[in-house]
């Protein structure tokens, strides 16, 4: 099953975490330092929480997580078919998880895009040392 990903800079963990799991009435999936992350069933959505004070309520990037590595790179490959430019991000670790993924580069209005898979959780929020979650991977 592949879904949407939306990924948001809040200011307070806690107040979003709160909000978001009466919104869509389903408990975070996952919770770390400055993260969180809700698997959404209805309507199919990868909400992530990443704390970012002074930052909340914009959007930090969007996404598609894709079932397997095979579905990324079928992604990617139609994506490029059709003139889109892409960065690959292979084993890299991000948002608490080691993930297969490519960013695609060329939408016109400068959003961020990733299309991604998880392979394995992470104790770490990235594979560098980081104070701050959006620092990293994610921006």
């Amino acid at each position: 099953m592949s879904r949407v990903q939306l990924a948001l800079n809040v200011d307070d963990l806690t107040s979003s975490v709160a909000f978001y799991s009466a919104l869509f009435g389903v408990e975070p999936a996952k919770v770390r330092p400055g993260y969180a992350n809700f698997a959404v069933a209805e309507p199919p959505l990868k909400l992530v929480l990443i704390e970012n004070p002074g930052h909340g309520g914009s959007v930090n990037h969007l996404g598609v997580e894709v079932e397997s590595v095979d579905a990324v790179d079928d992604l990617q490959r139609r994506l490029a078919a059709s003139g889109l430019a892409s960065r690959d991000e292979r084993d890299t670790t991000c948002c608490y998880a080691k993930q297969d993924k490519f960013w695609v580069e060329s939408t016109p209005d400068g959003e961020r895009w990733e299309v991604y898979t998880v392979l394995a959780d992470s104790a770490t929020f990235s594979a560098e040392p980081t104070t701050v979650a959006a620092e990293t991977c994610c921006a």
